[in-house]
């Protein structure tokens, strides 16, 4: 996944000529640069207002130290630094392979035999860093990148020698939540063996796809990897005693990384050539693939022409693309090698350049990956249903600039679909845009498939804060995520009267009833209510008695969050107290299956939602016009998604011609749109975030949740 660069680049880098970004952390921007030699590296250089700061300066000097004392084959290895440069400097080998975090993502869990190797591999390295007196506290999916030789251990950026002491604060939690050791997770110093743990957790995602600990919130994270033990289901029962030892929550009862090679090597082949299955190698050969359909090189400060310069080349005679040039008569060998005939593929088939005069003549599509047929599927049908209805109004004008289709997917809501149906969507050249998907784990899984062919990705309904390993670029948040409902939904409570509050959280709602929960809490205590919090377990099956407990501290409002026919149960049990306060139910737990298994304990019920009632006044052109063509009223969410689809649709129409795939997501990400339902308006921080705290209130009453209108702040 790459970008181009950009005018304030550099041209040059340490004998390096840069040729496209790379990516950009907290403290630097990495750009893949052509040494002299012809060998590509990946580039990481301090951004000013860091290298200007002596204690970020010595850190980086020792990065560099710490990098170049690492010897092994499956560790990247350093080509050249320059920490002392005005702009510090460090050069690694190129890996064009995915990381093992997009390959997962892609192509699902590897298969046991793949596991164990990769675990063998990724231990010697970890031996190699440990050799050296160093660790790497950062081990994680997106930490390892794949080829089909074996993998690399990358980034040493917070690598340190095991002697030295941390320029960060003593209670700075240092590694990724959710791949990093409970020591760790309680700010205490990283050893060799919390490296151990955290191969333990990078190799149980790899056999079944999901993080041991979970995903979700980061504070809730830290409470899993310190207090619960990993979910090890699906992982192979060769390999499961090795990972129970390496996810010890004591350091000294794990093995060394050491003996985690001598483990893995007694029945593990010492042949990788086929080590990953044919999905995954394809993955590796589309990458590499990628690196010979760069663009050509963008200008940059140092490029510009001179003034004497001016006018030597005509604008209209195409320049021929330099880099294109070397990488398939230089250092590009080396990648048509490895990826064989699908580079030849990739370099043939073109890049998201610029609109050109015969783009027009090119299909406008416009994507929707959605739960048609699996357990969101009410949800699901109703938004590829208000999409369509976009689409078509648009189609039926006269003066429509271009026209545009409709293709859909369906992933079932199931992650490993989801992952796959993206990749087969995006690949179509000319898809501009996609709406989806519809919950939370399938729009997670399709990230990766999306950004790496650049393509726009909006959800009306997907509302999590974080997506696992998943780092979203060319995605957009369309709908007020889980922790941005909670302050209205507290507010709301405080105008009522509350001022104490009971908080149930229950985990067997997952994400969205920790974040809506959590968060919840959070919001109570800024506006100095007090908040009662409880959590269960997944595994409890009584509520009677947390119940009466919460209502036995006496207060004013009673909040859950987690599943429909749990929250029945919890309803139930509330009326066996003499609890007579306001109630509130978090939206996801808000289906017919709680009014159905409450009954009369559902009523005076309050939810706030980011839905808007299909029949409230500001959409009820939409519903009519909903009415006419499916012959039905539209169900929640369908106005949303109908919502979404005209925000792409004005952005394409405002173009000028077709826009590339980044051009459009510029446009969307930039410019407020102002729907029916909320305004569009997106964070310039975060980037994918939706601003605002536009939210719908409803209220059981007569065994139906009534509409109770938009909440006032």
């Amino acid at each position: 996944m790459t970008e181009k660069l950009i005018p304030s680049d550099p041209a040059h880098i340490g004998g390096h000529r840069l040729l496209t970004r790379l990516g950009a952390g907290g403290m630097g921007i990495v750009y893949l640069g052509r040494a002299e030699s012809g060998e590509l590296a990946a580039v990481k250089v301090i951004l000013p207002e860091y290298a200007d700061q002596p204690e970020f300066r010595a850190r980086f000097r020792r990065e560099v130290a710490a990098a170049r004392r690492v010897e092994s084959p499956w560790a990247a290895p350093v080509t050249g630094a320059g920490p002392d440069a005005a702009a510090p400097w460090l050069a690694t080998a190129f890996v064009p392979g995915p990381s093992l975090a997009e390959a997962v993502a892609a192509c699902g869990p590897l298969p046991p035999h793949g596991v164990r190797i990769l675990g063998r591999m990724l231990a010697r390295a970890l031996t190699a860093v440990h050799d050296a007196g160093l660790v790497h506290r950062d081990v994680k999916p997106g930490n390892v990148l794949l080829a089909v030789d074996g993998p690399r251990l990358i980034d040493f950026g917070i690598a340190r020698a095991t002697e030295e002491t941390a320029l960060t604060s003593a209670d700075m939690v240092v590694g990724t939540p959710g791949f990093l050791a409970p020591e760790q997770a309680q700010a205490q110093p990283a050893s060799p063996a919390s490296d151990v743990f955290a191969l333990g957790c990078l190799l149980s995602y790899a056999a079944t796809g999901r993080p041991p600990f979970g995903t979700g919130a980061v504070d809730a994270l830290l409470y899993r990897t310190v207090h619960d033990e990993p979910d090890l289901d699906g992982v192979p029962d060769d390999t499961r005693s090795l990972l129970e030892r390496c996810l010890a929550k004591d350091p000294a009862v794990r093995p060394t990384a050491r003996e985690v090679d001598e483990t893995l090597v007694e029945d593990t082949p010492q042949d990788t050539i086929d080590w990953l299955p044919d999905a995954v190698v394809r993955l590796i050969a589309d990458r590499s693939a990628a690196m010979l359909a760069l663009p050509d090189i963008e200008a940059t400060a140092l490029d510009a022409p001179t003034e004497g310069q001016q006018g030597e080349v005509p604008t209209d005679v195409p320049r021929p693309s330099s880099r294109r040039r070397f990488l398939l008569l230089g250092g590009g060998a080396g990648l048509l090698a490895v990826a064989g005939g699908a580079a030849l593929w990739a370099a043939q088939r073109g890049t998201d350049r610029a609109p050109t005069a015969s783009s027009n003549a090119r299909r406008w599509i416009l994507g929707v990956q959605a739960d048609l047929t699996g357990p969101q599927k009410a949800m699901g049908q109703a938004q590829e249903r208000g999409i369509r209805l976009a689409v078509e109004q648009f189609n039926s004008r006269e003066d429509k600039p271009f026209t545009l289709t409709l293709k859909t997917v369906d992933d079932r809501g199931d992650a490993t679909r989801a992952a796959k149906v993206a990749r087969t969507l995006a690949a179509d050249r000319d898809l501009l845009a996609v709406i989806g998907s519809t919950g939370d784990e399938s729009t997670g899984a399709s990230l990766d498939s999306y950004d790496a062919q650049l393509v726009p990705q909006l959800t009306a309904s997907s509302a999590q804060s974080v997506y696992g390993t998943s780092e979203p670029r060319h995605f957009l948040q369309a709908v007020p995520g889980y922790t941005n409902l909670p302050a209205t939904a507290a507010f709301s409570l405080q105008a009522q009267g509350a001022r104490r509050v009971g908080v149930l959280i229950d985990r067997d709602g997952g994400i969205p009833a920790w974040q809506l929960g959590h968060t919840m809490f959070q919001n109570l205590g800024v506006l100095k209510i007090a908040g009662e919090p409880r959590v269960v377990p997944r595994l409890a099956e009584d509520f009677t008695a947390v119940v009466a407990e919460m209502a036995a501290q006496r207060p004013d409002a009673f909040v859950y969050t987690g599943t429909p026919a749990r929250a029945a149960a919890v309803a139930r049990a509330l009326t066996q107290t003499d609890f007579n306060g306001l109630r509130v139910l978090g939206y996801p737990a808000a289906g017919p299956e709680f009014l159905t298994a409450a009954g009369p304990a559902a009523e005076g019920w309050q939810i706030f939602a980011p839905y808007i009632d299909p029949s409230a006044a500001p959409v009820r052109a939409f519903a009519s016009a909903y009415r006419k063509r499916y012959g039905s009223a539209p169900p929640y969410w369908a106005a949303e998604a109908y919502d979404v689809a005209r925000m792409v649709i004005t952005r394409l129409s405002e173009a000028d011609g077709r826009p590339s795939r980044n051009r459009l997501y510029d446009l969307l990400a930039k410019h407020a749109y102002k729907g029916l339902v909320r305004t569009y308006a997106f964070d310039e921080e975060y980037g994918w975030w939706l601003k605002g705290y536009e939210i719908f209130r409803y209220e059981v009453k007569g065994g139906r949740y009534s509409y109770a209108g938009k909440v006032d702040l």
